[in-house]
């Protein structure tokens, strides 16, 4: 858990400093005892509160050999997060990439109210927003390592399906030897069917545009994907205080082949990732070259055109609709053969990475077969009798 604030969320709503004003939960020094295991917590400091409650530095006072000296304390008044939060806690036990929940127990009050709390472990660099400030960005095979590691967690929640829906750079925390782990599944759900569930609690920080807009009423998978792409994003660009837009993507100081990657967890919904597994291969594969392949004959053939070609792009496609093939505007799942031109200097993600290319690569990963055409191939084989 992180070092100056909370990870918790609500819908779209803002975290507040511990040094703001505010009523804290558990007073300075106050000892917590867990009903059942009669365990002893000290609380030190308030670090943070956001939509679940707050969350209090605290040292064991009893003897354990599971539970470390130094814990977090998430307190809360709302039971369902809780319930929630101490699930989780029971079914990523022994996961290595998220935080762990040592302990889970109502705590009675003199006036009669509870508190519901949760021991957690203590993430000594704190979240990730707050490590970026301190140290700005990472190297890019960090940044795969990690965010792959993350992946683990999100995807044992996928194949059980579960959508997370909070991964968001207070959600995530920094332990030591800059690992990432993964915390706060106060509003995970599980979806019944494949449409997704209802997208009616978010954080608007790295929520997707389409589903901020209503565009998209349901929460799906690939949403998931589309935060852990913003993650990505902040960790090559060192700083977590704003989202990244598609534009900028082009910007980032990291290979092509994670502009990629991120472009296409960013970018058009339809596109993306749709589980964390395949977020994981494509970070842990080597990127497929697109070489060009060879054809006899442009008859019957759907093709399309990318790039800056010689001459006109009207004049290609009057030669190959001559040559009997099928023209297109761009790739689609009848595409048999794509003429690639001079790459243009602005595009999506680096040299190979135009919108045409990721999604011959797309197309490619679901099994279709689309031959590539250098512009030479392409005159030549327009112009046989």
């Amino acid at each position: 858990m992180p070092t100056r604030r909370s990870a918790t969320t609500r819908t779209t709503r803002t975290l507040v400093s511990p040094h703001a004003h505010c009523l804290e939960l558990l007073g300075h020094d106050e000892v917590v005892v867990a009903p059942d295991s009669r365990a002893r917590y000290r609380v030190d400091r308030l670090l943070g509160q956001g939509g679940f409650g707050q969350v209090f530095l605290a040292r064991r006072l009893s003897r354990s050999t599971v539970i470390p000296e130094t814990v977090c304390l998430k307190v809360s008044r709302r039971i369902d997060g809780w319930l929630r939060e101490a699930y989780f806690g029971q079914l990523l036990d022994d996961h290595p990439r998220a935080i762990r929940a040592y302990e889970a127990f109502p705590l009675p009050r003199p006036d009669g109210t509870f508190l519901y709390c949760l021991v957690l472990e203590y993430a000594p660099h704190g979240d990730l927003s707050a490590h970026l400030e301190r140290h700005g960005c990472w190297t890019e095979a960090a940044v795969r390592r990690e965010i792959a590691g993350v992946l683990q967690v999100l995807g044992k929640l996928h194949r059980g399906s579960l959508l997370h829906r909070d991964l968001t750079p207070l959600n995530v925390f920094v332990c030591d030897g800059q690992r990432l782990k993964l915390g706060d599944f106060g509003i995970v759900r599980q979806q019944t069917d494949e449409r997704g569930i209802t997208a009616s609690t978010m954080n608007a920080m790295t929520a997707p545009s389409d589903i901020l807009a209503g565009v998209a009423p349901k929460w799906q998978a690939r949403d998931d994907v589309y935060q852990v792409g913003q993650l990505l994003a902040m960790l090559v660009r060192g700083n977590a205080a704003a989202r990244i837009r598609t534009p900028d993507v082009k910007k980032l100081a990291c290979s092509d082949a994670l502009k990629e990657i991120i472009y296409r967890c960013i970018g058009e919904r339809r596109k993306r990732y749709e589980s964390a597994d395949e977020l994981i291969e494509a970070l842990r594969k080597r990127p497929e070259a697109l070489k060009s392949g060879v054809l006899r004959s442009l008859k019957g053939v759907h093709l399309a055109f990318t790039g800056i070609l010689v001459r006109t792009r009207r004049e290609a496609i009057e030669a190959a609709r001559r040559a009997g093939a099928i023209v297109h505007g761009g790739p689609s799942a009848l595409t048999t053969v794509v003429v690639r031109g001079r790459p243009n200097a602005q595009q999506a993600a680096g040299k190979e990475g135009g919108l045409k290319l990721m999604e011959i690569k797309r197309l490619r990963e679901k099994g279709l077969a689309i031959t590539l055409l250098n512009e030479t191939q392409f005159w030549r084989l327009v112009s046989k009798r």
